[in-house]
């Protein structure tokens, strides 16, 4: 079973399509920054899937991506009702509104007028990029969830239920990674 974890981290396993993946994921935000998608927005559509796909450690990860990049803690508290919140732009709707279509594909599908009113928001380079980052972020989920990535204590969250010791856990050293 290697290393005597008992299960696989897939990232370390296969480090060259984890670098490949990886690579996605900076084109991703590189065409972001060229097409006028705020990192910001990026954030919001890895923790909606997140959310969903119920992974804690892309959860944790892009949390902490999104306070450092200036996210506010209330709009991600409010995330899973972010559509009574009245807390988001439009274009971040929109965003929401593909990462959750991209997340939920086998339950629904984006009807023609949904469709045309994410147009209405979003030009086709921005919409292609806002799937292209759902997809990656769902491998990604996808990849934590089976490797069971260990969430790390980080202090600058503050300190943890029932008194968990910072640096317990170190995610380079028991698994996981920083994707983007």
């Amino acid at each position: 079973m290697g290393e005597g974890h008992r299960y696989v981290y897939t990232d370390k396993q296969m480090p060259s399509i984890h670098g490949a993946m990886a690579a996605v994921s900076k084109e991703i935000r590189a065409r972001a920054d060229e097409h006028g998608i705020d990192h910001i927005v990026l954030e919001l559509v890895n923790l909606r899937a997140s959310q969903l796909n119920g992974c804690a450690f892309c959860l944790h990860l892009h949390t902490h991506l999104a306070l450092r990049d200036g996210e506010s803690p209330q709009r991600i508290a409010v995330l899973p009702a972010w559509r009574e919140s009245g807390l988001f732009t439009r274009v971040e709707q929109a965003a929401l509104k593909i990462a959750e279509a991209v997340t939920l594909v086998a339950d629904r599908h984006l009807s023609d007028d949904e469709y045309d009113l994410l147009r209405e928001d979003l030009t086709d380079d921005q919409l292609a990029l806002l799937v292209y980052a759902a997809t990656m972020i769902n491998a990604f989920n996808r990849i934590s969830i089976l490797s069971h990535h260990p969430v790390t204590y980080r202090e600058q969250f503050g300190a943890p239920p029932g008194g968990g010791k910072a640096g317990e856990k170190a995610a380079g050293k028991d698994g996981g990674t920083d994707e983007a």
